[in-house]
């Protein structure tokens, strides 16, 4: 991919004369030399102590001897799978080692993809923690490897999970800044925010985390914002994504009036961008964004039209899908797309309430799902094992989970609160026996998915548990990737009179812009806030002094 691309159409820094790279890496742009003894591939220091691998704004030489400096004799999060210093390996051993490194910490321990997903990762075996004599773990073992100490407690949804921290001071600043969802990255390093500022956030997961000090948890701050010209209508993390390789630590972004950018997560710069086009050759701003589980290609949501751009060929260049063809097949604003685990299916929800189901090959239609939903579809979610899709819609109170088997057919449904046009996220652990999500009443909903009801057809689920996350509209939620973290996001648009509304049609246009009807009581204060919550077996709920008085 050329840097010349990069800045094309979305202020990409790079310089034009570049050779193209090869294919399938992902964006790349000219970096900058680091400071002497200082490893950007790893984040670590190559002579001292460990360095931070957070992500962060550019750094200026003194700035980062500071920081090197107070990183002296500190472990770095993931340290326990960073291997010693030993003579650099050369070739084919070099890159092998380094592969074998960076997967470990992508997919988690135990991590298995499917074929379609490329052929690049083998399998990482997790290493077996020693115990002493007694059968308990030694104290200097569980300080070596905190994040495996975390990732060995006892998940358990079948009680309120415990508050650790969060982030609203963030959020005061403006009035009416909610956010719009929460997506964890890839790797579990960081959490990623979108809020009505259109502004994107960047949380690292605190150390503390790992180490159990979780009374020593105060507020969250961003370590990167990244901001759009105009409402951002979509946001995804590069599927790939490792904090261990910066080249991989990107998302993509869609906007009003703007094309496809592509951020640096490390510097929070944009790396390149994607410009599509209509038939007017005009600009068209991209309504939904999913990479492909492989990372090889972005698809795009339009109005009747899938556009498919190569991750590596950032510009205009772009293969089209029409989604209806002759008057026949799914219509409206493409508002959701999401890709079958471990088949070559992908899903395209619209705001005419429809779902589709298509081939990765060529983009045939397979099957055009009935239009259950109230509303116009903003969330779609694939079961692990690939047999299920979940659907939700805007002011609609069911999640759906249609048995793709046998298409057509909903198992069961799921009842949550949703009066707004707002786009209300919901997310499973990584097992799929669990789904959650959040309502506008600030509610979140834990249902077993392997609860079936008796008889087999579309009958209500009941929920497994209750509890309250925000005062407000819990419109994101996210589970980690493999430790037993909750991030929720919340807020909604307030409408202080009865008259204060904009029109069905500007909402369905704007994707998230609208939420007509959605006023809230006089009485409910806003509460526009990311939190963190750790749901485990037997834990104690923290003191949440902190978050309360943030939020009033």
């Amino acid at each position: 991919m050329s840097a010349s691309a990069g800045g094309g159409g979305g202020g990409g820094g790079g310089e034009s004369g570049q050779d193209t790279e090869a294919d399938g890496e992902p964006p790349q742009s000219a970096r900058p030399v680091p400071p002497e003894g200082v490893d950007v591939e790893l984040g670590e220091r190559a002579e001292e102590g460990g360095f931070p691998y957070a992500k962060r704004p550019r750094m200026t030489e003194d700035e980062l001897d500071l920081a090197l400096e107070r990183a002296d004799g500190q472990e770095p999060p993931f340290a326990e799978e960073v291997r010693p210093a030993q003579e650099e390996p050369l070739g084919e051993e070099r890159d092998q080692e380094e592969e074998e490194l960076v997967v470990v910490v992508v997919g988690g321990p135990g991590d298995e993809e499917c074929p379609h997903n490329g052929d690049g990762v083998p399998e990482a075996t997790p290493e077996q923690s020693e115990e002493t004599p007694d059968g308990e773990q030694d104290a200097g073992d569980l300080a070596e490897s905190p994040s495996e100490a975390v990732q060995q407690l006892g998940v358990d949804f079948s009680q309120p999970p415990q508050y650790l921290t969060g982030s609203c001071a963030e959020y005061s600043h403006l009035p009416e800044n909610y956010l719009k969802g929460c997506k964890w990255a890839p790797d579990g390093s960081c959490v990623l925010t979108n809020s009505a500022d259109n502004v994107l956030r960047l949380y690292n997961l605190p150390a503390e985390v790992y180490s159990y000090d979780w009374d020593l948890l105060t507020e969250m701050s961003p370590v990167l914002r990244m901001a759009e010209g105009d409402t951002i209508y979509d946001y995804c993390w590069y599927p790939k994504m490792s904090s261990l390789d910066p080249e991989s630590c990107f998302l993509a972004s869609s906007s009003r009036d703007n094309p496809v950018h592509v951020w640096d997560a490390f510097y929070g710069e944009v790396r390149a961008s994607y410009r599509p086009y209509n038939h007017l050759d005009e600009l068209a701003a991209a309504h939904s964004l999913c990479f492909t589980p492989d990372g090889t290609r972005l698809y795009c949501g339009f109005d009747k039209t899938v556009r498919v751009f190569h991750t590596d060929r950032p510009g205009r260049d772009c293969e089209e899908r029409p989604t209806i063809v002759k008057k026949q097949g799914q219509g409206g604003i493409i508002s959701c797309l999401a890709f079958s685990p471990c088949l070559e299916v992908y899903a395209c929800g619209s705001y005419s309430r429809t779902v589709g189901l298509y081939s990765c090959q060529d983009g045939t239609p397979l099957a055009l799902l009935p239009a259950r939903h109230r509303g116009g579809v903003t969330h779609l979610l694939f079961s692990p094992d690939g047999n299920y899709l979940y659907t939700g819609g805007r002011k609609d109170p069911e999640v759906l989970c249609w048995d793709l088997r046998d298409p057509g057919r909903v198992v069961f449904s799921l009842q949550r609160n949703v009066a707004t046009n707002q786009r209300i996220y919901f997310d499973m652990d990584r097992s799929g026996g669990y789904l959650l999500s959040g309502d506008t009443e600030g509610l979140v909903s834990v249902w077993d998915t392997q609860t079936v009801p008796p008889s087999g057809s579309d009958e209500l689920l009941q929920p497994l548990l209750h509890f309250q996350a925000h005062r407000d509209c819990t419109n994101g939620i996210s589970v980690h990737p493999y430790m037993p973290l909750l991030a929720t996001s919340s807020g909604q648009r307030q409408f202080p009179g009865p008259g204060d509304s904009s029109s069905e049609g500007d909402s369905a246009s704007d994707g998230e812009g609208g939420d007509k009807g959605a006023a809230s009581p006089a009485d409910v204060r806003p509460d526009n806030a990311l939190s963190l919550c750790l749901h485990v077996a037997g834990s104690t709920p923290r003191s949440t002094v902190g978050r309360d008085q943030c939020l009033h």
